[in-house]
C-alpha cells in the first residue's frame, strides 16, 4: 500500500506511519480517531489511511467563510442540516471521509438513529464541498469528489483558490468549470444559496 501522508513524517506518530503501509478496517479508523483527535484523518474504501495536515490560517479563514454561508442559508432554508469540516461520514463504499462543508436532506438526517447521528453517520451528504488547501494535489481531490458522487452526493464543489476557479460535480452530468466566479450557485438542490466565492479568494 503507498505511503500517504500529507503532511511532514516528523509530526506523524510512528504508529500512524507503519499503518499507512496496511490495511485499516473501518473499526480500527475510529480507534484511531479516538486516539488521535488532533490529527486530520481519512480513510479509503480500499483501506487506505490518510494523515492530513492541519489547515493555515488562509485556508482556515476560507473554510470559515465557507462554512458561514452554507449554515446562514441552511438556517433560513430549513429543509436540510449542514456540517463543518469536522464532520466524518461513512460512505457506503467504506470509506470515512469529512468535506470541508456538507449538507445533508433533513429527511435523510432524521432517519438516522441517535447512535448514528453522534458517531460517524453512515451516510454520504447530498451537497459536498472540498476547499483546495496549498498540500492538496488536485487530481486527489478530484478522485474524492467522483467519490462522493458515487455514493449518492446529489452535487459537489472543488474551490481551488490558487487558480481562481470552481469545478462543480452533478451526477449524470459533464463536469463543468467555472474560472474566477463572483458566485456558484446550489440550484435547484439548494434553491437560493448562492456562494459569494469572491470572498474566498
Amino acid at each position: 500500500m503507498a505511503h500517504n501522508l500529507t503532511r511532514s513524517d516528523d509530526y506523524i506518530p510512528r504508529e500512524l506511519i507503519a499503518l499507512t503501509h496496511r490495511s485499516v478496517t473501518p473499526e480500527q479508523f475510529e480507534q484511531l480517531c479516538s486516539k488521535y483527535r488532533d490529527l486530520r484523518l481519512e480513510l479509503t474504501s480500499t483501506g487506505e489511511l490518510i494523515v492530513m495536515s492541519g489547515t493555515g490560517g488562509r485556508t482556515g479563514r476560507r473554510n470559515s467563510n465557507l462554512t458561514y454561508q452554507l449554515e446562514a442559508w441552511t438556517e433560513t432554508d430549513g429543509s436540510g442540516v449542514c456540517f463543518d469540516s469536522s464532520t466524518m461520514f461513512a460512505l457506503p463504499n467504506q470509506a470515512r471521509r469529512s468535506p470541508d462543508a456538507s449538507w445533508v436532506k433533513r429527511e435523510r438526517w432524521d432517519s438516522l438513529t441517535e447512535r448514528q447521528q453522534n458517531s460517524f453517520p453512515p451516510i454520504c451528504p447530498d451537497f459536498v464541498v472540498e476547499l483546495r488547501s496549498p498540500t492538496d494535489r488536485l487530481p486527489q481531490v478530484c478522485d474524492k469528489m467522483v467519490e462522493y458522487l458515487e455514493n449518492g452526493a446529489l452535487l459537489g464543489w472543488l474551490i481551488d483558490p490558487f487558480e481562481f476557479r470552481v469545478y462543480v460535480y452533478r451526477p449524470g452530468h459533464e463536469l463543468v468549470i467555472l474560472d474566477n466566479p463572483d458566485t456558484v450557485s446550489a440550484d435547484p438542490l439548494l434553491p437560493g444559496f448562492a456562494l459569494n466565492v469572491m470572498k474566498l479568494w
